[in-house]
């Protein structure tokens, strides 16, 4: 049979079949448990419309905003303030002053303010409860509203390098438990948090033990699909994403209440850990550890389900065997081989910028919806709608107008759709809603092209360890897109300009990298490097042509 490897082995008991198919259906729990809990933060950490607490308010309502004027001074836009009091009720023309009157000293000048002595009063309509209520994290301490999200973020970048390494050391299937686990007892902890030191601790460790689900769940789909049905299966279960953000508007929608809302997006990791029952564990990776006995297990229980009958010869041990020879990692790689040599170093420093602009854009307008005159159940819905056609969009667009003209393409239309938002004024709603809505159907065009564009990039060898570097980096992206909302403060233009100025630059990064459309998928290091030297002869030969002409 000569060097059989695992791909022929997979050809045997079927690379696409019954077998395949539940493992993605069971693997689609913690796809839509992703978006619950990346995106929460929308529902979890909203601020209502909040105002000094007032003792002593009058119950006759007619009387209230009066009453609230002598008490409130007004912001430059005309509205009350949120964060500031009068230090003594101010006189109003025509009405009689309730308690206190002014010092002498304040006739002349500005009367004085201070921040709310005796907490805030929330607008409860849209929400019972928000952690933004519970901590009064809103005016001087709304940074550490903010700073949840990147508490979470950097969470799920240390988990997703813990995880890498643990699943290639103890196994996928394993990790996956460990994942579940975890995420189920400390998603119940932070729902029971007494404090916001308690509530950040286990939601950045909640985040760790997410990032299980984003490391583990796509090696363990790929590894058992044939090279035809992989990019189908991408595309598959990034729609399961997209169902997750859609979903967590209903979810939001119908559970007011913080506490139960964490709950209920963190209970259903208890039906996820009876599933992985029936969950294979990579045979590829079995055999990579010399465990031939159970990856022949495994193996046929797949060519059982997908009806190939098996001949004991073709599946024997020491087939098995000999592809475990050939499957076995001589040495795992690391990030600095990835620099190692001119061509990756290129590629690797080009997809880094590229990867930290997509995610940078994509969390920081999603986490970010209000402004839109929507309420934020509707916007959430929107959004997650908008993601579907800018799939169906990528799909065809890598066929024809190739990977890297998609990439920044997408980069090009969010980074348009978050300038043309600055221009358009206050009163013509609709239009800013439709923006907002393109800015984020493109940048979530950019992240599934990104995906696919990055895996064909590098070289098999390097393939796990690139993405593990890119994902790395776009998870601090993703970290620090929370913070840039609040350069609001500095100027109110500002976060806009950040997503978009970011999403710009990716963009053009996004152009220097090689298409990667109808090309081989490159196998070695050599093959990257040698790649690059035949495209540089063949740009001379063009240059020559022109001149020629």
């Amino acid at each position: 049979m000569g060097g059989m490897g695992f791909e022929e082995l997979l050809e045997e008991v079927g690379g696409f079949g019954p077998f395949q198919l539940r493992n993605v259906a069971l693997l689609a729990l913690p796809r839509v448990l992703l978006p619950l809990h990346f995106l929460l933060p929308v529902f979890l950490a909203a601020v209502p419309a909040h105002r000094c607490a007032l003792p002593g308010a009058p119950a006759n309502f007619s009387h209230q905003d009066s009453w609230l004027e002598a008490h409130l001074p007004r912001e430059p836009d005309g509205t009350l303030s949120s964060c500031l009091r009068f230090t003594h009720p101010q006189a109003l023309p025509n009405t009689t002053l309730w308690g206190g009157g002014q010092s002498p000293g304040e006739l002349e000048g500005e009367p004085s303010t201070v921040p709310c002595p005796q907490g805030w009063e929330y607008d409860r309509s849209e929400f019972s409860s928000t952690i933004a209520t519970e901590w009064d994290l809103v005016c001087e301490q709304r940074g550490l509203n903010r700073a949840t999200s990147t508490f979470f973020f950097a969470g799920v970048l240390v988990g997703a390098v813990a995880f890498g390494y643990l699943s290639d050391r103890f196994g996928r299937r394993r990790l996956l438990l460990v994942a579940y686990v975890s995420a189920l007892a400390l998603g119940l902890a932070s729902a029971a948090s007494v404090s916001y030191t308690m509530f950040a601790i286990t939601r950045t460790l909640t985040g760790a033990a997410l990032a299980g689900f984003t490391i583990i769940v796509m090696p363990l789909e790929l590894e058992w699909l044939d090279v035809g049905h992989r990019t189908v299966a991408g595309v598959l279960s990034s729609t399961f994403w997209t169902g997750g953000v859609m979903l967590l508007a209903l979810v939001g929608y119908l559970i007011r209440d913080w506490r139960w809302l964490l709950l209920a997006v963190t209970l259903p990791c208890a039906p996820g850990i009876v599933s992985l029952w029936w969950v294979p564990e990579s045979a590829r990776w079995l055999l990579t550890q010399g465990r031939v006995e159970e990856a022949h297990m495994y193996l046929l229980r797949c060519a059982r389900l997908n009806g190939r009958p098996v001949g004991e010869d073709s599946l024997s041990q020491e087939v098995l065997s000999k592809v475990a020879a050939g499957e076995r990692v001589v040495r795992r790689p690391s990030y600095l081989d990835l620099f190692r040599t001119p061509r990756l170093r290129y590629i690797s420093l080009c997809c880094m910028v590229m990867w930290f602009g997509v995610n940078f854009s994509y969390y920081g307008p999603s986490l970010e919806l209000s402004g839109l005159g929507l309420n934020v159940y509707h916007t959430q819905l929107l959004f997650g709608a908008a993601e579907l056609p800018s799939k169906l969009l990528v799909y065809v667009s890598v066929r024809h107008a190739g990977r890297r003209l998609t990439q920044a393409g997408a980069l090009l239309g969010a980074a348009l759709a978050m300038g043309l938002r600055l221009l358009v004024s206050s009163e013509m709603g609709s239009w800013s809603i439709a923006l907002a809505v393109m800015g984020k159907g493109f940048s979530e065009g950019a992240f599934t092209t990104a995906y696919l564009f990055t895996s064909e990039l590098y070289p098999t060898v390097l393939r796990q360890t690139g993405m593990g570097l890119t994902a790395l980096v776009g998870r601090l992206g993703g970290s620090l897109a929370p913070l840039a909302a609040l350069l609001d403060g500095v100027w109110l233009p500002l976060p806009k300009l950040t997503y978009g100025g970011i999403a710009l630059l990716a963009a053009c990064t996004a152009l220097l990298l090689p298409e990667t459309r109808q090309a081989q998928l490159p196998e070695t290091i050599q093959d990257v490097e040698r790649k690059s030297a035949l495209s540089s002869l063949r740009e001379e030969e063009m240059s020559m042509k022109q001149v020629q002409d």
